[in-house]
């Protein structure tokens, strides 16, 4: 996925909004009939079935009618594939797509001549009843794309994706090894003894964000300020995100160069950033603690880190069980919890071993990876081979 950052003019961006409202409108009458539906009833409509009352409803009504059938039906063919991500358990459940929260719509069928280069840093994208749309050509043009989607952020910037496969990191066949452990003070700590961290907030973007928060906290629901102030906010954290997608990307690609092997953490990110809220009969406890907690996970990227890392390095990634990797010492294996009394120094209560803590379950991550591909292959964790026909063994000893 190639995204460009989309230049609009104000003419071109009211119908682009109005395309962003209509796959919307047509996206939330998809989520409802399936709301109603229940197990042992009659099933919900299908694609074909919703195609059909999407003419019905577009014959009846001139503000439906007048938006583009791609954009419309593109929606509908989404939620079709969000429902079968959601019956195969890899998702979760569709949801309401509300205003100003997620906006885009998708084309499909894109051919050649749809997009066209003008000079070395400006180009040009069809788009349905809109017509050419100037985007920033800022790298290559993917080859093979079928599809693109447009978007707009909460800071108001539109960006251009197109689809497209792209083409997985060559392994460097040197055979290395190298395990991750990610953190909340330092993103990922490398077995290599590399500490990586997400770049945040510089000191005056801290001062900003504190300062236009409280300008929230006093503006009145519905005034013009309020809204002022929002689009301040979603600018300050668009730019910690743009950060921290792009510390992803780079931090993704150089491992995928540089390792055979990449040994990361199995986390349950999902669960591990649940509120601690409770219900009513049974309260929370820690619950501001929790969600700072959360919001620090969050930021850290972890989530994201593992998927890039399965796209640019696919069969090269494995996963392993976290259990015990801080508390075990990666010198003599012995474990403890009191061998990492704080944050950054490991200190071994056995063998005296010392090191960083992120690094030692980095190391330990990278040491239980090696260990099952080398039971995989043939022979144990321990250097003794594996006798995989014991019962060709017995004959020949008879």
């Amino acid at each position: 996925m190639s995204r460009y950052r989309l230049q609009p003019t104000p003419a071109q961006e009211a119908a682009l909004l109005e395309h962003c409202g209509h796959a919307r409108f047509v996206w939330n009458l998809a989520v409802e009939q399936h709301q109603h539906w229940k197990a042992g009833g009659a099933s919900a409509p299908g694609f074909a079935e919703q195609c059909r009352q999407l003419t019905e409803a577009r014959a009846e009504f001139a503000w439906l009618r007048a938006g583009s059938i791609i954009v419309q039906q593109q929606a509908l063919k989404d939620f079709a594939q969000a429902m079968a991500n959601f019956f195969g358990k890899t998702h979760r459940r569709p949801s309401w797509r509300k205003r100003g929260r997620g906006e885009g719509f998708r084309i499909v069928a894109v051919k050649a001549g749809d997009v066209r280069r003008l000079s070395r840093n400006v180009g040009e994208v069809k788009v349905p009843k809109v017509g050419w749309v100037r985007f920033r050509w800022s790298r290559n043009m993917p080859e093979g794309m079928k599809s693109y989607r447009i978007t707009c952020d909460r800071a108001g910037r539109w960006h251009v994706a197109f689809a497209a496969i792209p083409k997985p990191i060559p392994a460097p066949g040197t055979g290395e090894v190298v395990g991750v452990d990610r953190g909340v003070c330092v993103s990922a700590a490398l077995s290599t003894g590399e500490l990586l961290s997400v770049p945040t907030y510089h000191g005056t973007e801290k001062v900003r964000l504190l300062r236009v928060l409280r300008k929230l906290a006093r503006a009145q629901r519905g005034s013009k300020r309020r809204v002022k102030v929002k689009q301040a906010i979603a600018r300050l954290k668009a730019r910690e995100s743009d950060r921290r997608k792009d510390w992803i990307e780079k931090t993704s690609t150089d491992l995928a160069r540089r390792f055979d092997m990449i040994a990361i953490e199995d986390l349950q990110i999902r669960n591990m950033t649940r509120s601690a809220k409770g219900t009513l009969a049974e309260p929370g406890r820690n619950v501001r603690q929790k969600a700072g907690l959360n919001r620090a996970i969050l930021a850290a990227g972890w989530g994201r880190l593992a998927v890039r890392l399965e796209h640019k390095a696919p069969g090269r990634v494995q996963t392993v069980n976290p259990r015990y990797t801080s508390q075990t010492c990666n010198a003599c294996k012995h474990i403890a919890r009191e061998s990492r009394e704080s944050q950054a120094p490991f200190l071994c209560v056995a063998c005296g071993h010392q090191d960083n803590a992120d690094v030692n379950a980095a190391k330990n991550v990278r040491d239980t990876a090696a260990g099952h591909a080398v039971a995989a292959r043939g022979s144990s964790p321990l250097g003794g081979p594996v006798n995989r026909e014991p019962q060709r063994d017995l004959l020949l000893a008879r």
